[in-house]
Parts: structure tokens; sequence; C-alpha cells
């Protein structure tokens, strides 16, 4: 007795995998998987952090649901996530550019810095005898080259001595720490019988705010520079060509595209968009230089464009997310007891499930 071949079986025919693929797809679907792996990265970060917390003798839920009430249900928390959020959001953009031609930028911190000494330079200079309107505008082009001229080091250092740029921006940042400290102990200090810092800016040359809010305009100023760079680098022959350069550097040389050029410029427009941001925090939040200024604005923003995958739009949510978490900080000293630091260790929990799930989608791909 003969047994029965199937003849029936189409040789081509896709996978079983791609078959429930391509049906996900068709009932629209297909991101069903990919969330699911989202949601469970997240939710194992808040487990482990959970778990910790318990340690330190807290209530979990008290605790989640003490940050999300102070965080998100009072009118001036919110407003305070935005203002923190609008030089986050530049300085991240400032890690999107050069990281779209391959490059890392680390010294978004000295730049930021950088930039809110050349803008108090300006505008305690100017504040008393010009307009508010035009220092405002005076200590934004000051910052803006200021940023610029910072980057434009380590991209000379990259260029003509091939320094990795993620050495010398990282260590650029320290030079612009000890420059504020200068500045704030000597020349700059208002009095040498007080805590050192800079007089502060005159209340007409700050930044004004949005309404009753409380936000001031930086926010809109964060939202028009991501919004322009994604068209830049989207829309652009210069943000094609910073992705050729990210992709192939030696191949886009051979193509006849300006490689130098172009390096340059994506490290310098990155060094512009910090220095507004330390401008943005000088005349919006602080307005004065004192020890501690802007800290860690850099260095979480380098975090913000590594979560949004150095896109520029992303980066807004991404820099929402991480003002959001600092400012639900207070809520775990004053509400649950614990120390305001401990905001530190869910943040990183939330990075490296956000960024382990990412690399893990890549490898799986």
């Amino acid at each position: 007795m003969t047994a029965h071949v199937d003849t029936d079986v189409d040789p081509q025919a896709p996978p079983a995998q791609a078959t429930w693929q391509s049906k996900l797809a068709r009932a629209g679907l297909r991101a069903l998987p990919h969330v699911g792996r989202w949601a469970a990265a997240i939710a194992g970060a808040l487990l482990i952090f959970s778990i910790l917390v318990s340690f330190k003798g807290a209530n979990p839920i008290d605790v989640f649901g003490d940050m999300w009430t102070s965080t998100f249900s009072r009118s001036r928390s919110i407003g305070e996530i935005f203002i923190r959020m609008a030089p986050l959001a530049l300085a991240a953009l400032a890690v999107v550019v050069p990281a779209r031609a391959g490059m890392i930028n680390v010294g978004g911190e000295g730049q930021v810095i950088v930039g809110a000494v050349a803008a108090a330079g300006v505008g305690l200079a100017t504040d008393q005898v010009l307009p508010g309107g035009v220092v405002l505008l005076l200590m934004a082009i000051a910052a803006i080259l200021a940023g610029a001229l910072w980057a434009g080091i380590a991209a000379l250092l990259r260029l003509v001595f091939n320094v990795n740029e993620a050495v010398t921006t990282l260590l650029l940042n320290f030079v612009s720490l000890d420059l504020l400290l200068f500045l704030i102990y000597q020349p700059w200090r208002e009095s040498p019988t007080q805590q050192p810092a800079t007089r502060q800016l005159a209340t007409e040359a700050q930044l004004p705010t949005l309404a009753a809010t409380g936000v001031h305009v930086g926010i809109v100023v964060a939202v028009i520079a991501a919004v322009v760079l994604a068209l830049a680098l989207g829309r652009t022959r210069w943000g094609f060509r910073l992705a050729v350069v990210g992709g192939n550097p030696e191949a886009a040389r051979r193509a006849g595209m300006p490689v130098t050029v172009l390096l340059l410029s994506a490290l310098l427009v990155g060094g512009a968009l910090a220095g507004l941001a330390g401008m943005i925090e000088f005349a919006g939040v602080e307005t004065k230089l004192r020890p501690g200024f802007g800290t860690q604005i850099g260095y979480v923003g380098f975090l913000a464009s590594w979560l949004a995958r150095h896109k520029p739009v992303p980066v807004l949510i991404a820099a929402f997310t991480l003002a959001a978490l600092a400012v639900g900080a207070d809520s775990l000293q004053l509400d649950s007891g614990l120390p305001a630091a401990t905001i530190n260790i869910l943040t990183a929990l939330l990075l490296m499930a956000v960024l382990g799930w990412t690399a893990f989608r890549k490898k799986a791909a």
C-alpha cells in the first residue's frame, strides 16, 4: 500500500511565523508583540524598584500612588515638568545631530555651562541699559556661539588629530566647570561676604512666562527646535548627507561629499543647541550663576537622546518623562520618607529596561 503524499503544499509558501505576522498586520495588530515586550521591560523595572523600596520599609503601592498624585494632579508640578523639560530637550538634541553623523557628543554638560556663562556675561553687562527683549536676544546669540565654539574644540581635535570626540567632549565638561567656578569665585562674584554667585539678572531680561501657567517660553523654543531639526535631518540635503556619513564615511568621501565639513557642522550645531539650553536655564530658572548651576542637564539630555533613539521629535517625549521623574523625586522624600536620590535608581532601571529592550529588538531583527 502506497503512502499518500500531499502534493498541494506550495514550496514558496511563507513560514508559519511569517504567516502569523502577516495576519496580525492585516488586522492592524502587528505592533502587539513590541508593545508586549515594552510592557514587560517596564514592568520588570518597576518590580525591581518595588522590591528595593520594600527593603526600606515603604509600601510600593503607596510610593507610586504618591508620586503620581504629586506629579500629575497639581498644576504647579505639571508646570515644573515643562520648565525642567525645556533645557533637557535642547541638551538631548545636541546629542541627536552628531549621532546622525556617527559621532558621540558627551559634552552637553560643558556646552550648557559655557552657554550659560556667555549668556550671563552679556546679560549682566547690558540688562541695566538695554530693553529686556534686546538683552534676551543678545544672550541667546552669545550662548549659541559659545556652545558651538566649545563643541568646535572637540571637532577640530577629531578632524586634525583624529582624537575621539567622545573623550574630548567629556573632558571639556570639567574645563567648563572650572571656568564657571573661577568666574563666580573671583571677577563676577556679587559679594565676598555672601555665597559665591553672580548678581541676579534683571527681571525685565528674564524669560517671559506663558500666560498664568508659570512656564517660561523656553518650552516653546525647545519644541520649535525639535520640529525644525526633524525637518532638517529628514528633508534636506544636509540631513541626508549626515546620515550617509554616519553610515559609511569612506563611501561618502568617495561619493564626493565634504565629510570634514559635515562632521564639523554636526558638532557645531549640537554645541549651539546645548549652549541655548544653558541660556534658557540661566534666564528662565536660575537667573544667576552659582556652584552647581545646571547640574546634570547635559548628562540627562544625553540619556534622553538615547532613550529616543536619536530622533528629534521623540526626544520631547523622553525629556518630558525624565523631567517628570525628577519632579517625582520630591514626593519620594516628602511623602514616602525615602532619600530624594532614590529616583535615580528608578530612572536607571527604566532606562536599562527600555534600552535593553531596544538592543534585544535589534538583535532579533
